[in-house]
């Protein structure tokens, strides 16, 4: 095989991929899994809630996120918990001075062996859930940077209760600001939802399971009935393998719903790439379950999906191949056109999408760095915590 044989036919596989992609692959890339305002619950049918946080060191933003759900218009009983995961910088005064009688801050448990500390704190704030509010039907589970918006719990219950879903997930939106925003950002979304495609998610007949962690709203005695969040202990992707759990545990078959609504919204800055480096590293690896194969495998997909078909295009000059300037502008093509509508919903220029290899490498930086930091030890760094 010469040299310009290999690129016409590594150019091909790109161009085949995202033929798949588009075709084959649920239409991911619509990204039109939005929440939409179901018909009102009528009068005394509006299920009590519960809404569980957990939160160390969030001063900054757990006073707006906690004002978000006590100032809601939600027509049923509310409860709020904070789980105050020793922090250190007043969290949990923060909340006690709203002088709320419905937030109730919770002092979380030293963490035991084989728990991630996000589970842990869920896990303290389901416990006081039962002494707390024994009566709700749903819990919401969501983080210490979300903020929702009025009317959004009232929609998640709606959508819950009318079409009998053990969980309603929303994907917040992120913050886009700044040059690393709008390269990276709209990006994660998009590669999250090529890993976990929205419409299969919503099909029960589909076995993908996945949810977004930022605002889950779970039916109570689903998850009770699935053992809790003790089942999946470990687990640093937390929201994807509570979907999969709620959706399929050991073959009963469970409707979950996992899309897109304005009225969640993440107050995380995402302006500077050290932000945004810290959140992807802490489980890219566990993403690719600890493994260097994988890892390495990762590596050749991403290229082979988002970087061989605009190197092609652009070298054009130096290997003189029109059959694979046309495959690999094909390919370019299609990856440019199916990043659009996540660009949209994030108000970004289409013009974005042509630089979509750009963040795809970036990302792929990103997964080596989450790999090299589990082999140092370092694995899962979060809020001053490293897990192996």
């Amino acid at each position: 095989m010469t040299f310009l044989d290999f690129i016409i036919y590594v150019t091909g596989v790109s161009c085949l991929i995202w033929i798949y992609l588009l075709v084959f692959h649920c239409r991911f890339w619509l990204a039109n899994q939005v929440l939409k305002t179901s018909a009102p619950l009528r009068d005394g049918e509006w299920p009590d809630v519960v809404v569980i946080i957990p939160a160390r060191n969030e001063a900054e933003t757990i006073e707006t996120v906690a004002k978000s759900h006590l100032e809601n218009d939600y027509q049923g009983k509310l409860d709020l918990i904070v789980v105050d995961d020793q922090s250190s910088d007043g969290t949990g005064d923060l909340v006690r001075a709203l002088g709320s009688n419905r937030a109730h801050v919770v002092a979380c448990k030293d963490l035991p062996v084989g728990w991630s500390g996000k589970l842990w704190a869920v896990n303290n704030g389901l416990v006081a859930a039962n002494e707390i509010a024994p009566n709700a039907t749903y819990v919401l589970l969501t983080d210490a940077d979300i903020k929702h918006a009025p009317g959004t719990l009232s929609k998640l219950v709606s959508k819950a209760v009318q079409e009998e879903q053990a969980m309603v997930s929303i994907m917040a939106t992120l913050d886009a600001r700044g040059f690393w925003g709008s390269l990276l950002m709209p990006a994660f979304i998009f590669f999250f939802q090529k890993l976990y495609p929205f419409p299969a998610i919503n099909n029960a007949t589909s076995k993908i399971g996945g949810a977004a962690g930022g605002c889950m709203l779970i039916d109570r005695k689903t998850l009770d009935e699935i053992g809790g969040v003790e089942t999946i202990k470990g687990d640093l992707i937390d929201d994807c393998a509570l979907g999969k759990a709620l959706k399929d545990p050991k073959g009963a078959k469970r409707s979950i719903w996992l899309g897109f609504d304005n009225g969640i919204v993440s107050l995380r800055d995402n302006r500077q790439l050290h932000t945004i480096w810290k959140m992807v590293t802490r489980t890219a690896f566990t993403q690719l379950r600890f493994s260097s194969i994988l890892v390495v495998g990762s590596i050749i997909g991403m290229a082979l999906t988002y970087l061989v078909a605009p190197i092609t295009v652009l070298t054009v000059p130096l290997h003189g191949s029109n059959v694979a300037f046309a495959l690999g502008a094909l390919a370019y093509l299609g990856m440019t056109l199916a990043y659009v509508p996540t660009l949209l919903r994030y108000k970004k220029s289409p013009l974005w999408a042509l630089i979509l290899p750009l963040s795809a490498f970036v990302y792929m930086m990103m997964t080596v760095s989450s790999a090299l930091n589990h082999w140092r030890g370092r694995g899962g760094a979060w809020k001053g915590r490293t897990y192996s």
